[in-house]
């Protein structure tokens, strides 16, 4: 029973939010990666949330929070502990690109997102016209708006699952990563504190 107890204890959980304007493809996203099977979704209305265990010791919590236009307003109140933000685009929509452009910089200039990790999943890559990689890095001037922290840009299928494992490989290690370091900063806290008393 202690062995159990204790092995469990050994997982590190961490919050990942999904995040993009309706119809980038978020919840397909999601539901693709978790069962590897084609899934019918419908638009989010509120949030889906599902836990995925992407390594033996790292369980991702998932909030896909719906990307309506509505809806958005309601997205900083999911900001607060988040460990990873994931941003579904959709490559194609040359329309809809300017004003996910927009919402995804407001995202980052949020107080409880800063230095969080960041993974673009540039969807769609199946259609005609789709942005690739490097269009969409310029088009989101990923290097001035993300200088402050990790990020990556994957291009994806969602349909296909083409690019899903190796967006969320980028999320696992960037979190990773990011709890290793803040370990390691208390840790230091701690040593400072204690040399200080002596």
């Amino acid at each position: 029973m202690g062995l159990a107890g204790s092995a469990h204890s050994k997982v590190k959980h961490a919050r990942i939010l999904l995040l993009g304007l309706d119809a980038a493809g978020k919840s397909t996203v999601l539901y693709k990666f978790k069962f590897k099977e084609p899934f019918s979704t419908i638009p989010t209305v509120g949030f889906n949330v599902e836990m995925i265990q992407t390594e033996k010791h790292l369980q991702l919590t998932i909030w896909d929070v719906g990307g309506q236009e509505k809806m958005r307003s309601f997205w900083c109140y999911y900001f607060e502990n988040t460990d990873g933000l994931v941003y579904v685009v959709d490559s194609t929509n040359k329309h809809t690109l300017d004003e996910a452009k927009k919402q995804f910089q407001f995202i980052l200039q949020n107080e409880l997102i800063k230095n969080v990790p960041v993974v673009l999943l540039a969807n769609k890559q199946d259609l005609p016209g789709a942005l690739n990689a490097d269009e969409i890095t310029r088009k989101f001037n990923m290097k001035k708006y993300c200088s402050d922290r990790d990020w990556y840009v994957q291009p994806c299928c969602a349909i296909t699952g083409q690019g899903l494992a190796e967006g969320f490989n980028k999320v696992t290690e960037f979190v990773k990563r990011s709890k290793d370091d803040s370990v390691r900063f208390t840790k230091q806290n701690v040593t400072l504190k204690t040399s200080r008393k002596m």
